[in-house]
């Protein structure tokens, strides 16, 4: 029990506490300045039925998430399969291809990426040597916020030596027995890679899908903070900082991280259920 008072202090100040103040405050007109005044569901209600950035808010994070997760979990296990191949150094381009997620969800990268895509940028500079004259990726409400979708894939490195080492664990003797009965590389890939990853595949769904609904600090560097051009890439987490942050209404703030939580939740819940159709364990459970 001595072992546990350290974390128990810390689950009951800086977790649970936290959450419960700010369910508390999620009913209450708080400016930080004040004292909060109790305001019954008037946050909730408002943000559903008067606030249309909230609505906006939601449909960047949605076209955000379905876009950059699947793409992001694609390009991992593709970059995996060939470092799956055994080729040398493997551990060097391990290393080379995590970096990105250790660096890409800092303000510097973010800084740079915005640079790179601007109207003068690297990118553009590049494809003005070929004879392509692109706009700004950055302040073209159009491209926006792929902008942000293409540093969300870059940063792939977490998923791919997860997916990586699950690639290591299916059995060569597989491969070798499908060969044996005229199986192509493409028929493989879909009959025992995916099958057999797919547990591996189901975990990194679901990290990705929660890390996704929180991006905020690509957001909030690329826009400048404002979630700009025309709120193009306003994302909830952003909307939901500067309300509690610019506009000091915490209480409004305090409502839409739960609505968060439970939108995080609900889209897990959903992803748990389908995983009763596609997910498969070598030992036949659910």
């Amino acid at each position: 029990m001595l072992f546990l008072t350290p974390w128990l202090v810390g689950l009951v100040f800086l977790t649970l506490g936290p959450m419960l103040a700010s369910l508390y405050f999620s009913f209450t007109d708080y400016s930080i300045l004040s004292p909060p005044a109790w305001v019954g569901t008037s946050n909730y209600v408002t943000m559903f039925t008067g606030d249309a950035l909230f609505t906006k808010s939601l449909k960047v994070t949605f076209l955000y998430v379905f876009v950059s997760v699947p793409l992001k979990l694609a390009f991992a296990l593709a970059v995996a399969l060939l470092l799956n191949k055994g080729i040398r150094g493997l551990g060097i381009y391990r290393t080379i291809y995590y970096i990105p997620s250790l660096l890409g969800g800092s303000v510097a990268i973010a800084m740079l990426w915005r640079k790179m895509l601007g109207g003068d940028g690297l990118l553009n500079q590049l494809l003005l040597y070929v004879g392509i004259h692109a706009p700004d990726w950055v302040a073209n409400p159009k491209y926006s916020l792929y902008s942000i979708v293409l540093l969300s894939v870059w940063q792939f490195g977490s998923s791919m030596i997860i997916f990586l080492s699950g690639l290591k664990q299916i059995p060569s003797e597989y491969y070798e027995a499908s060969s044996v009965d005229g199986a192509g590389k493409i028929n493989q890939f879909f009959n025992i890679t995916i099958p057999i990853l797919s547990p591996v595949i189901f975990f990194n769904l679901v990290m990705q899908i929660i890390t996704s609904f929180q991006s905020f600090t690509q957001a909030f560097v690329i826009s400048n903070g404002s979630g700009g051009p025309v709120n193009s890439t306003l994302m909830y987490s952003l909307y939901l900082y500067k309300k509690g942050f610019a506009f000091f209404q915490m209480g409004y703030a305090s409502a839409m991280a739960w609505v968060l939580v439970i939108l995080i939740g609900c889209f897990t819940l959903l992803v748990f259920r389908s995983s009763r159709t596609w997910v498969h364990y070598e030992d036949g459970g659910k």
